[in-house]
């Protein structure tokens, strides 16, 4: 940039982070230096900065008034999150050419320092969409008089966190679905689909583990699929506007008539992806893992798992929380797999408390006299008898086992 006397005109920020990239939440100070570098001697009547975040839609959409006739509808909406004005040399006002007032800039390169407050209320993270957008910035004017101003623009990322380490995204998302083909008279058997991911919250980067099982009672050849989808979600006057897109897929193998895939923890890895956007008003960014059966010549059969793309990733405690609950909610059989064969028994009664203690545990305490005088004799009598007693006998067999009620029709072909 070269305008006149003055060579250039810059914006730096004081990043804090190691990427030396500047990011910013909602409540942090955003501060940094306006840079002029001058050939000559100049003289300013104002340097200025203008600090701005909004976020804002815009599409058009054709119109048939009548048979010949056809006019664009434009939808546009804007939020405003903050707007912030200050002065770094000069006065207000430069609307005139007067030379009162004005300051003499010398020849070299001279810094100006400047900071602000982003609201302290949920900012939406910085996004660029297909209709719409999220930005922040800070821009510069330098006005002299009898020249145009000379300005610059700069924007800076603003992420509204997502802590995925909450009770909401650590639980478990699952799902089961059946779907039965019509050929002409004939009908096949069912293709059913079972599902899960162990919870609701992650981060870019990170690989969900997906556990599913597929059963191919059909005559057809199928195969089974998951992919993860952004939603973008733009509102205007009353209207929408929705986009999605394909942000990551795998593919399994093929099952022929009457086979069965289980997939225990097949991954599928998160690319760098924007966060979810759940609190603008205008704007949203949704994500869905889908796992589905590719069916040829039929509607395919699939599940929809929501997700949720945080920020502040899975610490450990959270992961151990989402371990225990996924296997404590997990009906699935092939999760079976993870439970020890045999469980251990516990020490008999005898190893614990002895003969003595048994038997001096029996004798009426003191503390008790009152409790003894209240109740009446056989309900008293009943408790004592019951209270000191060992336990039943361990057994690893369950003499009342459940019977197992699966009313799905197996496959033809088994």
């Amino acid at each position: 940039m070269v305008l006149g006397k003055v060579k250039s005109l810059t914006i730096s920020f004081d990043c804090l982070n190691d990427s030396n990239v500047p990011v910013y939440s909602s409540g942090d100070t955003v501060s940094g230096r306006v840079s002029l570098e001058v050939t000559g001697e100049i003289r300013v009547k104002s340097l200025k900065i203008h600090a701005r975040g909004h976020a804002k839609v815009r599409w058009t959409e054709s119109r048939n008034a009548g048979s010949n006739t056809a006019y664009t509808q434009n939808y546009t909406e804007e939020v405003e999150y903050f707007n912030h004005r200050d002065i770094l040399i000069g006065h207000e006002r430069d609307d005139d050419n007067s030379e009162e007032g004005l300051h003499t800039i010398h020849s070299g390169r001279h810094e100006y320092a400047f900071s602000f407050e982003l609201p302290q209320t949920p900012l939406a993270t910085s996004f660029e969409g297909r209709h719409g957008s999220v930005r922040y910035w800070v821009k510069a004017e330098l006005h002299r008089p009898w020249f145009l101003p000379v300005k610059l623009k700069k924007e800076f990322t603003v992420f509204e966190h997502i802590d995925i380490n909450t009770p909401s995204l650590l639980s478990p998302q699952a799902g089961t679905k059946e779907k039965t083909l019509c050929c002409w008279f004939c009908t096949s058997g069912p293709i059913s689909l079972s599902a899960k991911i162990e919870r609701k919250g992650y981060t870019p980067g990170e690989s969900i583990q997906i556990f599913a099982e597929i059963e191919n009672c059909s005559s057809r050849m199928v195969v089974p699929k998951a992919t993860i989808y952004q939603t973008q979600a733009f509102y205007a006057k009353g209207k929408m506007k929705e986009v999605r897109q394909l942000v990551a897929n795998l593919r399994g193998e093929s099952l022929s008539s009457g086979k069965t895939e289980t997939w225990n923890g097949k991954q599928l890895k998160i690319p760098p992806v924007s966060p979810s956007i759940l609190d603008c008003s205008i704007i949203r960014v949704e994500y869905s893992l889908m796992v589905y059966v590719d069916i040829p010549g039929a509607m395919d059969l699939f599940l929809n798992l929501p997700l949720v793309i945080g920020t502040i990733p899975l610490h450990p405690f959270g992961s151990r929380t989402s371990s225990v609950s996924s296997q404590g909610s997990m009906n699935m059989n092939w999760l079976g797999l993870t439970l020890p064969e045999r469980p251990e028994a516990p020490p008999s009664y005898a190893e614990v408390v002895t003969e003595e203690q048994r038997q001096s545990s029996l004798a009426p305490l003191g503390v008790c006299d009152d409790f003894e005088r209240a109740l009446p004799g056989p309900l008293f009598a009943y408790i004592q008898e019951f209270r000191f007693l060992p336990p039943p006998l361990y057994s690893e067999i369950d003499p009342n086992p459940d019977q197992p009620t699966d009313d799905r029709p197996s496959c033809p072909s088994r």
